[in-house]
């Protein structure tokens, strides 16, 4: 395992003049997708854990939206965060030098994918893509990697037609992030919906990890008053990123304490990790080359 984190870490070569660095603080953003007072309790843990690692108060940051913590990361304010692969992919092609990718959460099965899943009311009537024709569809962030970058690419290919609204759809609309997605298509405020899960375990569990498995744990919605209508195909999970200019030591520090989290303490670890996991292992930037192609063609 030291060898694995080690690579992960692809230490640069600045690596050994920062490791005589010291740091006063560590700050982790957490990136949106449910309420910020239910994120900062899911990672309360870990910034104990971060403080009696480090020696150093840890603090926990969640901005309104994905792109607080982006900024966060390419001003140098935070030090740590989960990232969707898509805001991975928006800080790298900001800056490609800021962040390193070391982890990523370990699914059930021994992956690291998840989907994207279009979901609906069950008493709407509607059960495919085809039924949400000339409704309102609900995207949650536009720099989410299953509430927009990758249904805005794979739901037009599918039905032939553009996300504008009055295209296919009637209305497309952003809700603000997963968890606002996942109430305003259970208050039929939208007809129908994408946020992201592992796919995996029992849809009326939330499945075993994701947005939906966090709403269900928060009481915010019973599963069989919802039902799946669409399914991307498999995503990469995002990667756990580090300050590249941080102390040789903090990032070792730091990997190691993630990576051991599940085995450490698995109730801090279902929080972290949004549900059930088999914890977090190594991650390399390699992992994130087409979805950051993606991204960077929906740009242009």
């Amino acid at each position: 395992m030291k060898k694995l984190i080690a690579a992960a870490l692809a230490t640069t070569a600045l690596a050994g003049s920062v490791a005589a660095q010291e740091i006063t603080e560590f700050r982790i953003g957490l990136l949106g997708g449910e309420n910020a007072q239910d994120r900062l309790a899911s990672n309360e843990c870990l910034a104990t854990y971060a403080e009696e690692t480090l020696g150093v108060p840890t603090k926990l940051f969640a901005p309104a939206d994905y792109n607080g913590v982006i900024q966060g990361l390419l001003g140098g304010t935070l030090d740590m965060a989960w990232l969707g692969a898509s805001g991975y992919a928006a800080v790298y092609l900001s800056d490609p030098e800021v962040v390193e990718p070391v982890l990523v959460k370990i699914n059930l099965d021994g992956s690291y994918g998840y989907h994207s899943i279009g979901f609906a009311r069950k008493d709407s009537g509607i059960t495919s893509l085809e039924d949400m024709k000339g409704k309102v569809f609900g995207f949650g962030d536009p720099n989410s990697t299953s509430g927009y970058l990758i249904p805005s690419i794979e739901i037009p290919a599918e039905t032939g037609a553009s996300m504008e609204s009055g295209d296919y759809f009637g209305e497309v609309k952003f809700t603000g992030g997963h968890e606002q997605t996942i109430v305003a298509v259970n208050n039929g405020d939208v007809d129908g919906g994408v946020t992201w899960a592992d796919g995996q375990g029992a849809w009326e569990d939330g499945y075993n990890s994701g947005a939906l498995r966090k709403a269900v744990d928060a009481g915010l919605v019973d599963m069989n008053d919802l039902v799946e209508i669409w399914r991307s195909k498999p995503i990469p999970e995002g990667p756990v990123v580090l300050r590249s200019s941080l102390p040789a030591d903090v990032k070792e520090k730091m990997v190691a304490l993630v990576d051991g989290l599940h085995e450490t303490d698995p109730e801090c670890a279902y929080g972290v990790a949004a549900g059930e996991s088999l914890g977090f292992d190594p991650i390399t930037h390699d992992a994130y080359l087409s979805i950051i192609e993606a991204r960077k063609a929906k740009s242009n």
